[in-house]
């Protein structure tokens, strides 16, 4: 009987050392940056979000966000289209097949919302952004400050107003300054502020306005000046969010929560953006 007894109690310890030891090990691999919780969602696989973003989302998108995202959910394809935030108002407007629209001022997002193409539950003022006035990098000419852009005899780089959120914050800068009506003349309108980047960093140029964000990515330009506080009225504001016709609706809420998780803010900050708050 005493030897069935200590039969019995040596399973029963070796029992609770295999179950400490599994819990141990989870544990430690927890620790050391594992789980036994797989880090990827695949309750998404086979889903695409299709995202329209203004020009200058551009290289934090594909750089950076879209990586990110795909990563934590590999069966989700994220398919970006960039233009101007007016030119992407009349693409969706006609037909554009978005989920997520993310617009570098309030005028093109408000006009889907009045139009009924915009889920306004999940409309967020989301980042602002500077600008910024802009030479090529070994540029000597006197420039530096808006007021300057009078004596410049050469071109004056901006996004056209008609369609491009960065001309419409450059014209009202340049009438708040009152140099609007002597520097028209001289304008190169760009159709979106990444083509205004790129006359300035080639030269083709001698200075443009740009956004902050913008000019940090090129190091072909530098930046003169900020536009001055008094100068601009309307903030730069990047809203984001949903489009009514979104096909698949579960990974687009997956993508924008994503955006407004503590990893996706910091990669905006660390592009120049600043968050809304």
């Amino acid at each position: 009987m005493k030897s069935m007894k200590k039969v019995l109690f040596v399973a029963v310890l070796l029992a609770i050392v295999v179950v400490s030891v599994s819990s141990c090990s989870a544990g430690l691999f927890d620790f050391l940056g594992g789980s036994s919780d797989n880090a990827t969602d695949t309750s998404l696989d086979g889903q695409e979000v299709k995202l329209a973003a203004a020009a200058s989302l551009k290289n934090v998108y594909d750089e950076k966000l879209i990586p990110m995202f795909e990563e934590k959910y590999p069966g989700v394809k994220v398919t970006p289209t960039y233009a101007s935030s007016g030119d992407l108002q009349t693409q969706i407007e006609n037909g554009l097949g978005a989920d997520v629209f993310m617009s570098a001022a309030n005028k093109q997002m408000n006009a889907l919302v009045d139009e009924g193409l915009v889920d306004n539950d999940t409309n967020l003022q989301f980042l602002e952004n500077k600008v910024v006035l802009i030479v090529p990098k070994d540029s000597t000419a006197n420039i530096s400050s808006f007021d300057d852009l009078k004596n410049v005899e050469g071109n004056i780089a901006i996004g056209d107003p008609e369609s491009v959120p960065a001309g419409q914050y450059a014209q009202e800068v340049l009438n708040n300054t009152g140099i609007w009506d002597e520097v028209e003349p001289k304008l190169s309108l760009g159709t979106d502020v990444t083509a205004v980047l790129n006359q300035v960093a080639q030269g083709s140029a001698d200075c443009g306005i740009v956004y902050a964000t913008d000019a940090k990515s090129n190091d072909d330009v530098k930046v003169v000046c900020e536009a001055p506080e008094n100068a601009l009225k309307t903030p730069v504001i990047y809203p984001v969010a949903a489009l009514k016709n979104s096909t698949d609706s579960s990974a687009t809420k997956a993508f924008m929560d994503f955006l407004q998780t503590k990893e996706a803010k910091d990669v905006f900050v660390d592009y120049g953006f600043t968050l809304h708050e």
